[in-house]
């Protein structure tokens, strides 16, 4: 009796091995195919139109590429704002490009130390950030690891948070985007820099209503 349940159950666990094994490598190829196939668009740079400005290296491309074609529209003329606008002449203050969809701000303002700034993250948002003059720190990280000191001011479209993330430099040859999945902490001060007049470009998000 005891041989024949240890031979059902044997026969049992190798079929389950190779029905379900084929699927689980089937799905972790797709995944990984998926994920080159993410790579050579994003890489490709067609989606810059010909702006200059190099995306940086910490940008998340799966996220970044499943937004862009969500709200292809929105994203292509975010960057041809960027393009085609004279930066260093744009006023201080919000520039609508589509309706409230997408649309720029341009800041003048004194940088900060990391002890004098919170973590930030939108709902509705997404923000390119790009430094017009200057250089800055700015750090982006996860929003699920982090945790709300300031609830969300819906009108603001804002919470701030404890977190931790990365610290980059952005400048005048390189962009960043914070999806609304990442907490992000700009206008650091870095180089002994006291100011920068930065574009932050506001997307809306596709999960927004």
């Amino acid at each position: 009796m005891k041989k024949n349940f240890a031979c059902c159950f044997l026969v049992t666990l190798l079929f389950s091995f190779f029905v379900f094994l084929p699927g689980a490598l089937h799905a972790q190829n797709g995944n990984e195919s998926g994920k080159k196939k993410v790579n050579q668009w994003y890489n490709g740079k067609e989606w810059l139109h010909g702006l200059k400005v190099k995306p940086h290296q910490s940008i998340d491309k799966l996220e970044f590429e499943k937004e862009y074609h969500a709200r292809q529209m929105w994203w292509d003329k975010a960057f041809a704002f960027m393009k085609n606008t004279n930066l260093l002449s744009l006023e201080v203050g919000d520039h609508p490009i589509v309706g409230e969809d997408v649309f720029a701000r341009v800041t003048e303002i004194p940088l900060k130390s990391i002890d004098s700034s919170k973590w930030e993250a939108h709902k509705n948002f997404h923000d390119i950030h790009y430094v017009i003059t200057g250089r800055e720190k700015i750090g982006i990280g996860p929003l699920s690891s982090a945790t709300v000191v300031v609830p969300y001011d819906n009108k603001r479209d804002i919470a701030f948070y404890n977190g931790q993330g990365k610290y980059y430099t952005g400048d005048t040859g390189n962009f960043f985007i914070a999806f609304t999945k990442h907490i992000h902490r700009p206008g650091l001060q870095v180089d002994g820099k006291n100011k920068v007049k930065k574009l932050v470009i506001k997307i809306r998000s596709s999960d927004s209503k």
